[in-house]
């Protein structure tokens, strides 16, 4: 935090005592001390605090926090959910393009000094786009997927009015009978129990095999050796990754080797824009000042499945 941000957090709560550290310098007994934790710490360090009232992430994700003895029972958590959808859409149109107009293999052609068409490129308008997980940063990709002409479906896991920037909704259930449809399917939920390998060998093959997927989610979300197989035998036509399982992920894996695969190491939210720490710092102050006098926080966490309630 700026020193400005320092100040407007003190103000909401004068009479508190506030620390302040960097990640790697967070110790077990500082965590152990406190009510309130605002920022990321080694979800190991929480486990058994009589202290903690309330964890607001700095990230969108909350894994590990979730975990049967991590937080104790009455312990609210909250995430930095709508910070990261512009940067991540941003990242996720980028990768779109450079899968559909094939940049990233004239890169590489580039590096060989290879002069040389490749075919196979394809427009994004009257696309279908099945974006799976409407959360802030599906909503963002959505959003300019529509404006570039894409007829977009959108997948959420609760009943809700459809949202003007998809043009179907569905939800969990369909997932199946969509994915044939799509020309590009986007991942972008959490990972718990129910979405752990989501994309199955038998989910692969019902794509068409001129289709693309991206994943922006979480690494486990895709069955890596099956993506690996889905690449190399071309039961789809390409795959942008910024998360994937092991990570950070092995140098010696063939996958790296595809070029078919765009794989970034998970760069596309985090700090990369001054906005996106902007938006996390002011949802921090917005839930501390909501926590001083009693209201409901905002993006406060569903334990079971990982999703905000």
């Amino acid at each position: 935090m700026a020193e400005a941000q320092r100040m407007d957090l003190e103000q909401i709560d004068p009479g508190a005592s506030y620390q302040y550290t960097k990640y790697k310098s967070v110790t077990r007994e500082l965590v152990q001390e406190a009510n309130i934790i605002i920022g990321n710490v080694p979800p190991e360090f929480i486990e058994g605090s009589a202290n903690l009232e309330w964890l607001q992430l700095n990230s969108a994700g909350t894994d590990g926090y979730c975990n049967p003895g991590v937080l104790a029972e009455g312990t609210i958590l909250t995430n930095a959910s709508g910070a990261y959808g512009l940067s991540i859409g941003e990242f996720m149109v980028g990768l779109t393009f450079a899968l559909k107009k094939n940049t990233a293999l004239y890169v590489r052609n580039q590096i060989n000094h290879r002069w040389h068409y490749e075919s196979g490129v394809s427009t994004i308008m009257g696309s279908t786009v099945l974006v799976i997980g409407l959360g802030d940063i599906g909503m963002e990709y959505a959003k300019r997927m529509k404006a570039l002409g894409s007829h977009v479906i959108g997948v959420k896991r609760r009943k809700s009015e459809k949202p003007g920037y998809v043009d179907e909704l569905y939800y969990e259930e369909d997932v199946d009978r969509l994915l044939e449809r799509a020309d590009i399917v986007a991942l972008s939920m959490p990972a718990y129990d129910k979405t752990i390998g989501f994309m199955s060998e038998e989910r692969f093959k019902k794509m068409k095999s001129s289709a693309i997927i991206l994943n922006v989610g979480r690494g486990s979300l895709i069955d890596t050796e099956v993506l690996y197989r889905a690449l190399k035998e071309k039961w789809i036509a390409g795959a942008g990754l910024d998360v994937i399982t092991p990570e950070p992920f092995p140098k010696e894996h063939p996958l790296w080797d595809l070029d078919n695969l765009i794989l970034t190491p998970h760069v596309s939210g985090g700090y990369s824009i001054p906005e996106t720490l902007e938006r996390i710092v002011g949802i921090a102050l917005e839930n501390r000042r909501r926590f001083a006098v009693g209201e409901p926080l905002k993006n406060r966490i569903d334990f079971e499945t990982g999703y905000r309630l």
